[in-house]
Formats: C-alpha cells, structure tokens, sequence
C-alpha cells in the first residue's frame, strides 16, 4: 500500500469512527404529540414517536421500551429496530420517577417469571435468572440476592459470597465499590469480591463519585471519605450530596445555608441564586427573577437566567425550556436545537 493510500485508508476509518464516538441521541415528545420518539443533534426525529412508555438510550446503543398492545417489555437500537432476545415475556426493573432499567455496562436485568437474570446486548440471557433480587451492573458487579443470601455477581457470571455476617441490606456499585448496611444499622462498603474494604462504621453513606461519598458520623454530621474509608473532608455538613469530578465542587448544608466545597475545604458560597443544584459537567443549575440559567465554580452566571425551565448538562448539553417549548444548548448558552418539542430528556452519547 503506497502513503498517499495509507493515509486516506486512515484519515477514513478515523472519521468514521468519530462519527460513532460521537453518536448522541435524544428521547423527545414532539409539540403536539402524546407519544414519544428519539432526535438527534440537529432536532431531527431518528425514531418516530410512536411510544407511551419508553426512556432514554444507554451508553450500550439500546432503549427500555414497553409495547402497549402486546404488553411486553423490549428494547430498541439506534435503527428503532427491537431486540431478538432468546426469552419473552420477561419483565424490567421500574423504579418509581426513574422509569425504566435497562442495560448498563452491556447487561440489563429481566425477570423471567419470578426469578431475575441478565440480557447481554446480543439478547442472550447470559445470567441465568436464578435471583429473588438484583441492581443493575456498574462498574461491572451487580449486588444479588438469593434464598436471603446477598451475592456479587461480575460480567461474566461469577458469584461472590459478601463477607459480612450481619448484613441487613446491598446497595448498587458505584465506582467498584458498594455499600451495606448491618443488622444494628451500620454502613460499610464492600468491592466486586465481597470483601470488606470499608469497616460499618457510618451512620449514612452515599456512593462513590470521583472518588468521594458522603457519609455521617455517629452524631449525624456529614463529611466526605475516600475509597478506603478515610476523611477527606471532616464532618461538618447537615447534608451532603454527589461530588462533581468536572467542577471539583459538592454541594452541602450548613444550617439553612447551601454552598459547594471542594476536595481541600475550600467553600464557594452562591448569593445570587433562587435555588442550588449540583455541579454538572462543570456547570451548576440556578434560578433568579423566576428564570433559570447555569453559573460556575466561582458562583458567577456563565449563561444567565433566561430560561423557564432547564434540566442539569449531561455530555456538553442541557435541556431547557422557552415559553412552552423545550430545546438544547450547549456549555455557552448557543441553541443547538431550538424549541420545538413539548418535552425533552437529556442528550445521551452512545459510545
């Protein structure tokens, strides 16, 4: 192969590949419209709307959808195509205000009758449904229970006993690590082995999330540990939520007072908002005047209050609303899709 074929060989296949690195997709309602269907960047329809029950794509190239008429649940790919899967009449995990589950780390959890297993992206039920309960996978485990036994379970099968004795209660994994809780109401962390690597010695915990969780003391203050149980910030919070790697900020409460502290202690105090989110993707959700805009780390408005109604960035975009109407814009304020849906979700990346 000569150069001048070698890099136009490789200029190709590195465009092409970006254009599916780069593939993001949208569940909207369009005005007008009961049902709902999915856009892409450019506010064009790459599905119809067609679905009364449905939630966004994954990261995996599928959405949960459930089939009014034949009363199934299914999923869908990029093409609007459903899944052949080797089982039916299974069901999904629907958590109230949170719609549906479906894959994550390329397995989604079904219930086959009364047992639970796990459907890989080829539709095969590749975890036998052997469980009475499961969470979905993250970070490749997913915490299980069988015959009152709690369980991990990794991507390919492999079961792990938890080596807790008087655990209560096993919450998702997040960031390889995964919360539990004792018969006296202790909270610790196991990893994907089931061994102890964070001694119950909270009152409360949270999930990982760059590195940080919040959990309470024995009086109830907050503070935030490290994945191997130490302090990095001390308890000193009434309430603590989700650190943003982006920001480098978390949100907390001291008295009736919110601000955002970062991993040193340092605090950023917002004075110029009605109300205070969480930092994501570097950016903060606020209110004044009755309007919504994002501001930054040092609390100053990056795209000022304009908006009747926003939701928080995911992947570079954020959802936000104009008189009645929702569309997208990007981390400056620039309309990517200008308003024209009736209801929008956030822009999911398939990767």
């Amino acid at each position: 192969m000569n150069k001048k074929m070698f890099f136009t060989t490789t200029l190709t296949l590195l465009l092409g590949f970006s254009a599916f690195a780069q593939n993001y997709v949208i569940l909207v309602r369009p005005a007008g419209v009961n049902e709902w269907g999915y856009a892409d960047l450019k506010g064009d329809l790459v599905i119809d709307a067609k679905y009364k029950k449905c939630v966004e794509f994954s990261e995996d190239g599928f959405a949960a959808i459930y089939d009014v008429k034949l009363k199934q649940f299914n999923f869908i790919n990029l093409k609007g195509e459903k899944l052949e899967t080797e089982v039916t009449g299974f069901k999904l995990m629907e958590i109230f205000g949170f719609g549906m589950k479906g894959f994550n780390n390329g397995f989604a959890p079904v219930k086959v009758g009364d047992k639970w297993g796990f459907l890989n992206t080829a539709g095969k039920l590749a975890i036998p449904a052997t469980y009475d309960k499961v969470t979905v996978f993250n970070s490749g485990y997913a915490s299980v229970q069988r015959d009152g036994k709690f369980l991990v379970v990794d991507i390919n099968g492999a079961e792990f006993s938890v080596d807790v004795p008087d655990i209560a209660d096993l919450n998702d994994f997040s960031e390889q690590l995964a919360s539990f809780k004792t018969a006296d109401e202790m909270v610790g962390f196991i990893d994907g082995s089931g061994k102890v690597v964070i001694k119950p010695k909270f009152k409360a915990a949270g999930d990982f999330h760059g590195g940080l969780a919040w959990a309470k003391n024995n009086a109830g203050i907050v503070g935030f540990i490290d994945p191997q149980g130490e302090w990095v910030l001390k308890p000193q919070f009434e309430t603590g939520k989700n650190f943003d790697p982006e920001s480098g900020l978390v949100r907390v409460r001291t008295g009736d007072k919110w601000a955002y502290v970062n991993k040193a202690g340092e605090i950023m105090y917002m004075d110029d908002s009605e109300t205070f989110d969480d930092f994501f993707n570097g950016l903060a959700r606020g209110k004044k005047n009755g309007k919504f805009g994002f501001f930054d780390t040092k609390g100053e408005w990056v795209i000022p209050p304009q908006f009747d109604g926003a939701r928080d960035f995911k992947n570079g975009y954020a959802s936000v609303k104009s008189g009645e109407l929702w569309g997208i814009i990007d981390k400056t304020g620039k309309w990517v899709i200008e308003p024209k849906f009736d209801e929008i979700k956030d822009v999911e990346l398939i990767r």
